[in-house]
């Protein structure tokens, strides 16, 4: 099955490169290109792709709100690039719905991987972003930094609790499968419930939970 992306980099030159990147994998195709967010937006709603490789600022409708409209319009997933000075976007992408962040540093095998990943309905946090994430929900009183004490959690059933477990160690679904020797469409099943349930967006903000939970009994 061949990945449609679209790419959304507002720095031509960056942007040609990763489409230069993402053309030489034989499974992924570039559907369009963006140089903003609102064309960003506009493409997705023309195209439809699978994922849309979103970097944050941008001109015009920056990153986060043309991930939170392309999250709540069901049009793709959103996998983002940033860089490390931008923890407020990558937080505020995070609580949009995004299910991947990348440093623009990766390598051209690491963003091939990721849009797999992504396409695969995994979610994927480069680890020095997750520090980051993990920080910051540790230092706010949002929502989420609360479920610990909520009854949200005590909602989830064991195997979700499991499945919950699974996706803060960063564990595809299919590694999910396997550990917990269950039938990934089953997996698939149980992460959607627990994210009803706790109210989040993407399996990226459930792994960021677990981690600041691990972090923060």
């Amino acid at each position: 099955m061949t990945i449609r992306v679209i790419v959304a980099e507002d720095e031509s030159a960056v942007r040609s490169g990763l489409v230069l990147i993402l053309r030489g994998a034989p499974d992924i195709e570039v559907v369009a290109e963006a140089a903003d967010g609102e064309q960003a937006l506009a493409l997705a709603r023309e195209f439809r792709p699978d994922v849309v490789l979103m970097d944050l600022r941008m001109p015009r409708l920056d990153g986060v709100s043309a991930t939170r409209a392309v999250v709540a319009e069901q049009l793709a997933s959103v996998l983002v690039l940033t860089t490390f000075d931008l923890d407020e976007y990558v937080f505020g992408a995070l609580r949009a719905g995004a299910v991947g962040f990348l440093l623009k540093t990766v390598d051209a095998d690491g963003l091939i991987t990721a849009i797999r990943t992504v396409a695969a309905g995994d979610g994927l946090i480069a680890p020095a972003i997750a520090r980051r994430l993990i920080a910051e929900f540790a230092s706010s009183p949002a929502r989420e930094n609360r479920l610990a004490d909520s009854p949200a959690l005590g909602a989830l059933t064991r195997r979700e609790r499991q499945v919950l477990s699974c996706l803060g160690e960063g564990l595809s679904n299919a590694e999910i499968a396997a550990h917990l020797e269950m039938a990934e469409a089953t997996v698939k099943t149980h992460v959607s419930r627990l994210l009803g349930k706790l109210n989040l967006r993407s399996r990226a903000q459930a792994a960021v939970l677990v981690r600041n939970l691990d972090n923060h009994p």
